[in-house]
């Protein structure tokens, strides 16, 4: 707000200045009747009426150019803070957008930063206001003593009893932005997954979860309106019996001769003008309050901790600084500063540009209890009773000698608390979560949407977290299975994140996209709408890997990339996706056979820890693999 200090100050003189003018109404209405009306002097009845209508000329452009000034100052506001939330939602970093839906920061953007910027007219207002104030007081110290003290000494309280009744309307502003907020989010949610909604007979329990949603928004609302209704009814009636007050000692000094009929004119005017700067007041008041809940919930985005940390942050979250490392010197794992740069420098090169050896080292998935990742309700597909000689606990698996007791990580180091995974160029390597949730914080932490805690990740050797987030994210992309489209072609969508002189062809075949670009009517140049709505799950999701297989990034990680197409489809997609990442480093976050089946190693993980490591065909022996992969 303050960068717009000038033109909010220049509004508030000239609105300040049209206030003036209008008080000036009624004093030169008296001086009309005085000197001129009651003398029969037609001269000086033309001479006055001509300063009236100067008057009017000043103060109708005084309003014009203050309005101009003001609402200048507010829509620039409002399309900075609709920025401001947005770089802040859109920060490599993260951590705007947690805990709140889609169409919740939508609101945020939009009609809480229109709620703030308005202020910037506001206040010219409440200046003008201030301004009215004063002038009338002074006209009418000038006209009668005991007039102008009434207005000087009735106003504070007035103003005291305005700010005491609008607190209840900043509580209820607030409560009512956030149930529409709430709403919107729940709609859009809604809305973007119709057809699943459909497809599972879920609708009638999404529809009542929307009414309910939107009961509570309806209610928040009402319960505003009514708290705005009773303040300005209570500004009203102060205002009316102030101004009845003013009214009657004016009367009164007229009939005891004390003032003439021109300045009883002029004291009941400028009485009856007085109505509109103490409305002002109360409709700042009001503005503010609105304001100042809705700069809470826009104050929450942007102060917001991140979800990762940067390298010039100093320490990630988890403990970890800039370079992979903790505060002692030494990185989660027992490795040192061998990699990323001193004192926060970045390392040498471009991470892009090395084999793309991906390396997990004792990554916790599972927080401890209390902490913020705590999941005391897990979700598991894996029935207990499948555990037998398999159990994790006993760092074993059934025919697997590979574990390791020595307390240092390996590549097939089982029943460890938390997991280890390398990801080496070649065949694809996979991992097979029992709990969907293990998988979702081990892509999170790749994806750099949350830091690794105690544990560590490396990039041909050099820690992720020693490079920007958006650094990292080209160099391992993370492609999530509920994947986005964009307006715009096929062909658009797929090249979105490859080189302007990539051939997209190749990445098509491999994801069978070919085949979605054949069925529709204008092959690779056909519009596809906004996320991809015009088309079927099983399309959507073809062309989404496609583009991942078109960025050709050094890591691909891939969640679940073919759960909407057919089986034969999926066998293909298999075939080609290893085919097309042959000699680059893949990694395949699913269950399906398919899929496993072209991976030269997968990693199976239980209640965040290693259950087994083997080929697909050689896990398929353990009990609880095979319930997981053919459920």
């Amino acid at each position: 707000m303050l960068a717009y200090r000038g033109r909010i100050a220049a509004g508030g003189v000239l609105f300040s200045t049209h206030q003036a003018g209008e008080a000036l109404v009624p004093l030169l209405v008296g001086v009309v009747i005085d000197r001129a009306v009651a003398a029969g002097d037609p001269v000086a009845l033309a001479g006055w009426l001509a300063v009236l209508a100067l008057d009017f000329l000043v103060l109708s452009y005084a309003y014009r150019f203050g309005a101009r000034q003001s609402w200048y100052a507010e829509a620039w506001a409002d399309a900075r803070l609709r920025r401001q939330v947005a770089g802040r939602l859109l920060d490599p970093r993260g951590g705007g957008e947690t805990g709140r839906l889609p169409g919740e920061l939508t609101g945020i953007a939009v009609s809480d930063a229109k709620r703030v910027a308005e202020l910037q007219v506001a206040l010219p207002i409440l200046i003008a206001g201030v301004a009215a104030v004063a002038v009338t007081a002074v006209t009418l110290l000038a006209i009668d003593l005991s007039l102008g003290l009434l207005i000087l000494l009735g106003t504070p309280p007035l103003l005291w009893v305005v700010q005491l009744v609008v607190k209840p309307l900043e509580k209820r502003s607030g409560a009512e932005q956030e149930r529409a907020a709430q709403a919107a989010g729940t709609a859009a949610d809604l809305v973007s997954g119709l057809r699943v909604l459909n497809g599972i007979g879920a609708r009638p329990a999404a529809v009542r979860r929307y009414r309910d949603s939107s009961r509570q928004a309806l209610g928040a609302t009402l319960r505003a309106t009514r708290a705005e209704g009773g303040f300005l009814g209570t500004v009203q009636l102060a205002n009316g019996l102030f101004l009845a007050v003013i009214a009657l000692v004016g009367g009164r000094a007229a009939a005891n001769g004390d003032i003439t009929v021109g300045q009883l004119v002029s004291a009941v005017g400028l009485a009856q003008f007085l109505i509109g700067p103490l409305q002002m007041f109360g409709f700042v008041s009001a503005r503010l309050a609105q304001a100042r809940a809705s700069a809470a919930r826009i104050a929450a985005v942007l102060s917001a901790p991140p979800a990762v940390g940067a390298p010039e942050d100093g320490v990630a979250p988890g403990g970890v600084g800039p370079d992979g490392v903790g505060p002692d010197g030494v990185a989660p794992g027992g490795a040192g500063r061998d990699g990323a740069g001193r004192d926060g420098a970045l390392p040498d090169g471009d991470p892009a540009a090395g084999p793309g050896e991906l390396s997990v080292r004792g990554l916790r998935l599972r927080r401890p209890a209390g902490g913020s990742g705590d999941r005391s309700e897990r979700r598991s597909r894996v029935d207990p009773a499948t555990l037998e000689a398999g159990d994790p606990g006993d760092g074993r698996h059934d025919g697997d000698d590979r574990s390791s007791n020595d307390g240092r990580h390996s590549t097939g180091r089982l029943g460890s608390d938390g997991v280890d995974l390398d990801v080496r160029p070649g065949a694809p390597t996979a991992l097979v979560a029992a709990d969907p949730e293990d998988a979702a914080a081990l892509l999170a932490v790749l994806a750099r949407e949350s830091g690794p805690g105690d544990g560590r990740v490396t990039l041909d050797g050099v820690p992720l977290d020693a490079w920007p987030p958006e650094v990292a994210r080209g160099a391992v992309l993370v492609a999530a299975h509920d994947a986005h489209l964009f307006p715009g072609s096929l062909r658009d969508n797929v090249m979105a994140g490859a080189p302007e002189t990539a051939d997209p062809e190749p990445a098509m075949a491999a994801a069978a996209a070919d085949q979605v670009a054949q069925t529709l009517p204008d092959g690779h140049d056909t519009d596809v709408s906004a996320r991809g709505r015009s088309l079927s799950g099983g399309q959507r999701q073809r062309i989404a890997l496609a583009r991942a297989l078109a960025a050709d990034a050094p890591v691909l990680v891939l969640h679940d990339p073919t759960t909407a197409v057919d089986a034969v489809t999926e066998t293909r997609i298999a075939e080609g996706l290893a085919a097309h990442r042959a000699g680059r480093s893949t990694l395949l976050v699913t269950t399906s056979p398919a899929l496993l089946g072209q991976a030269g190693t997968v990693t199976f993980v239980v209640d965040g820890r290693v259950h087994a490591r083997g080929t697909h065909a050689e896990l398929m022996a353990d009990d609880t693999y095979r319930a997981v992969v053919t459920a």
